[in-house]
C-alpha cells in the first residue's frame, strides 16, 4: 500500500487541541480588547513599533508588559494566563521534540512498554505542526533509524485512525527488500547477524524469555533483534517505491509493520526516536493502582536510541 491508498494525517491528537486553545485564546483576547473595551481599561503603551507590538500580542495576548485582565472577564483571564505556556509548549513539541510512549513489546529489545522516549522532530526537516507539511528540508531518514509515523491506515481502521507507530526503518526509496525466514537482503546484500543468546523477558514482556536473541548488522548501524525460537516470522520481497520508506520492528515475530500493511509515506514520518528519558506504566495512576504505578516509574533505562 502507498499514499494514494492511506487515511489523512490530520487526526485529534495533543498538537491538535493546543492548536484550537491558542487560535480560540488569540480571537478571545482581541475581540475583547478591541471591541469589548478591554483596550480601554488597560495602562497606556509604552512606545514600540507597531510590528514589535503585534509580535508581542501575539506571543503574550498583550501590547505591553504592564497590561493587566483583572478586571476583565473570567474567560478572558484564563486564555491570557495559559496562552504564553502553552504556546511554548505547542512549539517545543510541534517543531522541536515530542513526547512518545512505547505501548508494545514490537520494538523489543531496543525498547520495552511503557518506555517514555524523546523524538527529534528536526531530522528529517522544518515541519508544520498539526499538518506535518514540511517547509524545509534538512536530510532524510537513513536506513537503520527508528522513527515516529503516523499510521497510513490504509484498511481504514477505526481504532488506528491518528496512531502513532514506531519502527526501524529498513528500506529507504528504491531498495529492493527480501526478508525470507528471519534474514534480510538489501539490493542483493545479505545483511550480517551476530548471535547474542537466547532473551531473558521483563515486565510485559516476560512472554519474549527464551527468544533467539541477535544483533543485527544493517549497514553502520548495528541493533538487536529477538526471533522466535520455534518459527520464522513473515516474509516479503518487494521494491520500495519512491517516497516511501519500508519499516519492521524489532521484535520480528511480534511486529505489526510494512510486511504487513504497507509504505511508510514520507509525509506522515513525524521524526526519530533518540533518547529514552523514563520509564514505567503511568497508565496505572488512571485505572486505581496509583502506588504501584510510582513505584514502576524510573529513570534507569535513561539513554540514547540506537
Amino acid at each position: 500500500m502507498i499514499l494514494e491508498n492511506a487515511s489523512s494525517f490530520l487526526a485529534w491528537d495533543v498538537s491538535s487541541y493546543l492548536a484550537v486553545f491558542l487560535i480560540s485564546a488569540f480571537i478571545i483576547v482581541l475581540v475583547d480588547h478591541f471591541f469589548m473595551g478591554g483596550a480601554a481599561v488597560n495602562m497606556p503603551s509604552t512606545k514600540k513599533s507597531l510590528f514589535a507590538k503585534w509580535l508581542y500580542f501575539v506571543c503574550f495576548l498583550r501590547l505591553n508588559k504592564s497590561e493587566k485582565y483583572l478586571n476583565r472577564p473570567k474567560a478572558v483571564q484564563l486564555m491570557a494566563e495559559f496562552y504564553p505556556v502553552l504556546l511554548l509548549v505547542f512549539l517545543l513539541r510541534g517543531f522541536i521534540a515530542e513526547p512518545f510512549r512505547i505501548p508494545s513489546n514490537s520494538m523489543m529489545p531496543t525498547f520495552l512498554t511503557y518506555d517514555f522516549l524523546l523524538v527529534d522532530k528536526l531530522s528529517y526537516g522544518i515541519h508544520l505542526p498539526v499538518l506535518n507539511t514540511e517547509l524545509f528540508d534538512i536530510g532524510d531518514p537513513e536506513r537503520g533509524d527508528v522513527i515516529v509515523f503516523r499510521y497510513p491506515n490504509y484498511e481504514k481502521q477505526k481504532k488506528y485512525k491518528g496512531a502513532d507507530f514506531i519502527k526501524r526503518v529498513i528500506g529507504l526509496p528504491g531498495d529492493e527488500i527480501t526478508y525470507i525466514n528471519d534474514s534480510l537482503t538489501v539490493n542483493g546484500k545479505a545483511v550480517e547477524y551476530q548471535k547474542i543468546g537466547n532473551y531473558t523477558g521483563i515486565e510485559k514482556g516476560i512472554g519474549m524469555t527464551g527468544h533467539k536473541h541477535y544483533r543485527e548488522i544493517l549497514g553502520n548501524d548495528p541493533h538487536e533483534i529477538l526471533l522466535h525460537p520455534r518459527a520464522n516470522s513473515k516474509s516479503v520481497g518487494l521494491v520500495v517505491p519512491e517516497g516511501h520508506y519500508f519499516v519492521m520492528g524489532d521484535n520480528r515475530a511480534h511486529s505489526s509493520d510494512s510486511r504487513f500493511w504497507g509504505f511508510v509515506p514520507e509525509e506522515y514520518i513525524i521524526g526519530r526516536a533518540f533518547y529514552v528519558w523514563a520509564h514505567g506504566d503511568i497508565g496505572g495512576v488512571f485505572s486505581g493502582s496509583p502506588l504501584q504505578a510510582l513505584k514502576t516509574f524510573s529513570f534507569s533505562r535513561n539513554g540514547i536510541v540506537n
